[in-house]
């Protein structure tokens, strides 16, 4: 694979820079052509690649794409699950060139989806594409690509239960996550769940002059940050009743085994610029971020925000707010728990109103299965060491949907790393990530 990456190397830039520059950002509706020339492009990709068909299908949502090489169906069936969907640009003053106009420098593609998912995506379609060139495919391999990860999969579970026989496989092979590092790759066993709500709460019934008012009528930033503050005591619990019921606690054996990972926490905070880390009491850095549920707010807004000073007592404050969940907690039973919280825990002196988003479950898959040993070895013949299991602290809610629908484990070859800082400004992708993956991937089809 090496060799044939060098001699491709340039047209490989080429193919993934011309979806890199499609905006296919899912939730805007302004993209929505966007998504459609993306899936487009990708049905192009697949069949230059080798698929025998492939093409783009409409769902309540943005489409999906499903492309197939059937090789003998006494063989095992691999199906690679990726997204073309990316995250919005916001804020665009930080970014250090066009978000939608990649660009190579300091060993890195930098562009908007570079990592998440369109460059790791493209790691599958090459490595595809070297095993049927060179006549070393002795899988059947199905792609399906969709257009809504990032706004948390509404269509594809209804798709996909449609299209369960056409789905039908072994095994569902993901590049959509990070390893700890490049001189300690992973192999994540495991990924949370996610409820996404957002929250109003109103006081009066319009914007109000601070000085005729203030003091006199309550305030809905305030009150909205007193109530979210509440959400959380000072040892890191959630405060949110029943939302620990069916969390599993992990044996010390199970602790002993996910802290073998490597972790400095200086080289951490320095990496963050924070001078202390803060979470749930009782528990290590990596163990909050993956075995552990959170909460946290991730917009906050009300009142005037713009240039100058407006003196006003507003009507209206908002939030957006995530709740990251463990393998057996329940996103719909959750976001039901925290909307009774939150209208409980609401004075008289405002009104609420909790709307939910999206959600998924979380999930774990045996560390013993043929497919993460093939994973496991391939790994190990391209980066010289042994990837260590993990957990995930993100979440793929559509996979936990796929493992139930079709009654096969998703395996999670991720090769992103944290400097790539995806969702951010500035996402980028190391080269020899892109090419570390596409190796470690045709492997394993051979271990498979």
């Amino acid at each position: 694979m090496k060799s044939y990456i060098e001699t491709h190397k340039e047209r490989f830039f080429e193919e993934l820079f011309s979806i890199l520059r499609i905006p296919s950002v899912s939730s805007l509706e302004k993209h929505k052509p966007d998504m459609q020339r993306c899936a487009e492009r990708l049905v192009e990709l697949l069949v230059e690649a080798g698929a025998d068909e492939a093409a783009v299908y409409p769902t309540s949502g943005h489409p999906v794409v499903f492309g197939q090489k059937l090789v003998d169906p006494s063989l095992p069936t691999v199906l690679v699950y990726g997204h073309y969907d990316v995250q919005p640009v916001d804020p665009i003053e930080l970014w250090h060139s066009d978000p939608f106009e990649p660009e190579i420098r300091d060993g890195a593609i930098y562009a908007r989806g570079a990592n998440d998912d369109k460059g790791q995506l493209f790691m599958h379609i090459k490595a595809f594409e070297f095993l049927v060139r060179e006549g070393g495919l002795k899988h059947n391999v199905k792609f399906i690509l969709e257009g809504e990860e990032e706004i948390g999969s509404p269509s594809l579970a209804a798709w996909a239960k449609e299209n369960k026989e056409r789905l039908a496989a072994d095994i569902i092979l993901v590049s959509d996550t990070t390893m700890i590092s490049e001189a300690v790759p992973s192999i994540n066993c495991g990924m949370r769940g996610l409820s996404y709500v957002e929250v109003k709460v109103t006081g009066p019934n319009k914007d109000l002059h601070s000085g005729h008012y203030g003091g006199a009528v309550a305030n809905p930033i305030n009150v909205l940050c007193d109530m979210i503050s509440s959400l959380i005591d000072k040892d890191g619990h959630i405060t949110v009743k029943g939302f620990y019921d069916d969390v599993v606690e992990l044996s010390s054996e199970d602790r002993a085994k996910l802290s073998r990972a490597p972790f400095d926490i200086d080289e951490y905070k320095e990496f963050l610029d924070i001078k202390e880390v803060k979470g749930e009491a009782g528990y290590s850095t990596l163990e909050r971020t993956g075995i552990r549920p959170c909460l946290d707010v991730n917009g906050i807004w009300g009142g005037y925000i713009g240039q100058g000073a407006k003196t006003v007592l507003p009507s209206v404050a908002h939030a957006k707010i995530s709740m990251r969940l463990v393998p057996n907690q329940d996103s719909e039973t959750i976001t039901r728990l925290f909307s009774e919280h939150f209208n409980a825990i609401a004075p008289d002196y405002v009104k609420v109103e909790v709307t939910p988003h999206h959600g998924g479950d979380g999930f774990l898959i045996p560390i013993s299965s043929p497919a993460y040993k093939a994973a496991e070895k391939a790994m190990t013949e391209v980066y010289g060491i042994e990837p260590v299991p993990s957990r995930g602290g993100g979440s793929i809610p559509i996979l936990a949907d796929l493992q139930r629908i079709l009654g096969i484990d998703p395996l999670l070859m991720g090769f992103g790393l944290e400097r790539d800082t995806i969702h951010s400004p500035n996402e980028s992708y190391l080269l020899k990530q892109l090419f570390a993956g596409m190796e470690a991937i045709a492997l394993f089809y051979r271990y498979y």
